[in-house]
């Protein structure tokens, strides 16, 4: 009896899978690859991945070394979780590992891998850089938008103010103010459109945009079998493809929407209110569109707002969620940023960006915020353009490397008594050098996010702002709940509600 065809595919499947791992066996006793934990045939080391994959990697680590070498299916993986290897990568191997591999989510969710932080090292990803450097995240043009980010800041006070002007203390939400403040800092600062709020007509629009980033973000963190088996790539098992698609979708009508809408109200050279139209980050890019057409396609511009909507929310509202929940469960140090805002700001105004160098302590809760909980535990992979040495192993082409930097900002060789939230450990830290390894919570090297300046920003005056116009405590004798939550930027877990109570300050200077 004749075999059947799909019995015969999978023989020669695993046949050809087997043959290309015993190659590597015999290979491997020629080479000197970094440590490997004991593996399966096929599949590797997948099954011993479980989430949170951090804190899974980080167990490895510590039981294997700092440098091991993974296989995920068919792909090699470095996991790095020691400040010096990240050094030695991001300073002399920085550009072998300028790349990043080929995986599902750049084809469909970023534009097929014409997105600064997925594009393929080369002329597009230096040119999509460029602009995002010198003409969106430059010094002069984050001032240029401190007074958007300050009126952000200003209109949460007032909605929050609304809600608590009272002698008793309020419970508030705060994950959901954090990230409605984000989205409006960054759809202010790009085209000039506020989604949250009072007289707002696309909250609607916005909470299904939000819906569809914050999938997009769970679908990123999920496993794609496809790209470890390169053999399941055209089945498509899970329906995540089919997922990533429709999703897709409804982000480009979203966003082709907000470049058309903006190209018209600029060809009419004013706003409805008469006023001439005030330079915007999508302006820069229209402009350039005019003079360089063939670069800079709609799609190359709607894959720049992209990444700065999502990238942009993402990061400083899970940052700035993370930052309450620490001070709730320790006011003593809320109280030192207090002192410090009263000392060096006075009880005369509200903070303003320009005051955030003054603030040390301030940046000193921030800093260690971001250590304990950085926005992405495990920074994005880079992929190897040739074969290196790296700590004194051989590393192959096309090797996929991923640092943790949770095992690396809780790695007691780096930090004494590394679980403790302690901002004074942080005191005449300037982050030069070596030293900057220590940190790496928005990357390193020429892939290091070129927004991490304007996060900072963000979150030291909202951070800071609210300390200063705001009682605030637990909802009950209970510690805040610090679990973490499943995605890459790793939310909490719990939903965070908090006691507020206006300080004499807000009915002085808000209206």
């Amino acid at each position: 009896m004749e075999e059947p065809f799909w019995y015969s595919l999978a023989l020669i499947i695993i046949f050809t899978l087997l043959l290309k791992l015993s190659i590597a066996k015999i290979t491997q006793k020629h080479n000197n690859f970094p440590p490997s934990p004991p593996s399966l045939p096929i599949i590797g080391h997948l099954h011993l991945l479980k989430q949170p994959i951090h804190r899974t990697l980080q167990a490895l680590s510590g039981k294997f070394g700092k440098l091991l070498l993974l296989r995920w299916g068919s792909r090699r993986v470095l996991l790095v979780s020691s400040p010096s290897l990240a050094e030695e990568l991001f300073t002399k191997h920085d550009i072998i590992f300028a790349n990043r591999p080929r995986l599902l989510i750049g084809k469909h969710l970023a534009y097929d891998f014409t997105t600064v932080s997925l594009a393929p090292y080369g002329d597009l990803w230096r040119n999509l850089r460029r602009t995002m450097t010198l003409e969106l995240f430059s010094a002069s043009r984050l001032a240029q938008f401190s007074s958007i980010r300050q009126g952000e800041v200003r209109l949460l006070l007032n909605e929050i103010m609304k809600k608590s002007c009272t002698e008793r203390k309020t419970k508030i939400e705060l994950k959901s103010k954090f990230t409605e403040l984000s989205f409006n800092v960054m759809t202010m600062m790009v085209v000039g459109k506020r989604f949250y709020g009072e007289n707002v007509l696309d909250v609607e629009e916005a909470k299904n945009i939000q819906k569809v980033i914050r999938d997009g973000m769970d679908i990123s963190g999920a496993a794609n079998l496809g790209d470890f088996f390169p053999f399941l790539q055209w089945i498509d098992i899970t329906g995540i493809e089919k997922k990533m698609v429709r999703l897709m979708a409804k982000m480009d009508r979203f966003l082709q929407g907000l470049v058309e809408e903006r190209r018209e109200i600029l060809s009419t050279k004013c706003g409805s209110n008469g006023k001439e139209v005030k330079k915007l980050m999508i302006d820069n890019l229209l402009a350039l569109q005019e003079t360089e057409p063939q670069f800079y396609t709609d799609d190359i511009i709607k894959g720049i707002i992209l990444v700065m909507l999502v990238a942009g929310t993402d990061t400083s509202s899970t940052a700035l969620d993370w930052a309450m929940a620490l001070l709730l469960n320790h006011p003593e140090t809320m109280e030192k940023v207090r002192a410090e805002i009263e000392t060096k700001i006075g009880q005369e105004r509200l903070l303003e960006e320009q005051d955030l160098p003054k603030l040390t302590y301030l940046q000193n809760v921030i800093n260690e915020t971001l250590r304990l909980y950085p926005p992405s535990p495990l920074l994005f992979p880079h992929e190897a353009s040739e074969d290196c040495v790296v700590g004194g192993f051989d590393v192959p082409r096309h090797t996929m490397l991923f640092i943790n930097a949770w095992a690396i900002h809780r790695d007691p060789e780096v930090w004494e008594d590394p679980t403790r939230f302690e901002p004074e450990r942080f005191e005449g830290w300037s982050g030069d050098g070596s030293e900057g390894y220590k940190l790496i919570a928005f990357g390193a090297g020429r892939r290091g996010c070129p927004g991490a300046a304007l996060a900072n920003r963000l979150i030291g005056l909202a951070l800071g702002t609210w300390i200063q116009s705001f009682e605030w405590e637990r909802i009950s004798e209970d510690n805040v709940d610090m679990s973490e939550g499943l995605g890459l930027s790793m939310p909490r877990a719990q939903p965070l509600e908090a006691m507020c109570k206006p300080r004499p300050i807000m009915f002085s200077t808000l209206k």
